[in-house]
């Protein structure tokens, strides 16, 4: 398979598309990017005294207990959420596929892109990344740029871009490649992919 003048590999660009693998995927990540910190007070940690209101009998009120139980305004919440930790497993092998068909679903909607290099300059320089997207006709979408490593001058050049993203071969995941309408992949990355989704 070929995308522009470069050969790519079949088994990684070129595999049949499951919606609910990427679905798997997606619903995973975000579980694990959830932080759980939400709480809410039980009626033993609300602040109240554990006195009886009224007496049980003879007032011709409803019986109740102290003035935290979760029926009285202000009083504790039952069965509310407590801090919790969202993530769980899923096989390597779901990633890795998953992986492979969100590669393969912007390879066959053609829309990859792969460049020798993006030439920002010495220091990081917002103009230059928008002078470079606008050189590839695609300003106005949202695009995901894949480098062989961590590349501080290119990160910092196109953070200031609310519709572009730059992320290391290492960093590569479901979620962002399916958030953007455009890859694109610096040539070196490529080896660094085969690794990871072949690994």
């Amino acid at each position: 398979m070929k995308i522009g003048r470069i050969e790519v590999k079949d088994e990684v660009f070129g595999v049949k598309v499951k919606k609910h693998v990427l679905w798997e995927v997606v619903k995973w990540q975000l579980a694990s990017r959830r932080q759980g910190t939400h709480s809410t007070k039980t009626r033993g940690e609300v602040n109240y005294s554990g006195r009886k209101l009224l007496p049980q009998k003879g007032t011709g009120n409803a019986r109740h207990g102290d003035r935290g139980a979760n029926i009285l305004v202000g009083g504790g919440v039952a069965h509310g959420p407590k801090p919790r930790d969202y993530s769980y497993q899923l096989p390597k092998k779901v990633r890795k596929l998953a992986l492979k068909m969100a590669l393969s679903d912007k390879a066959q909607g053609k829309n990859i892109i792969i460049v020798d290099k993006i030439d920002i300059g010495d220091k990081p320089k917002t103009k230059k990344a928008i002078e470079f997207l606008k050189s590839k006709k695609i300003e106005s979408q949202k695009v995901l740029i894949i480098t062989p490593e961590k590349n501080e001058l290119l990160y910092r050049s196109f953070r200031n871009l609310p519709n572009a993203k730059v992320l290391p071969v290492d960093g590569l995941n479901v979620y962002d490649i399916l958030w953007s309408d455009k890859l694109v992949l610096i040539k070196d990355s490529l080896e660094g992919i085969y690794k990871r989704v072949e690994a």
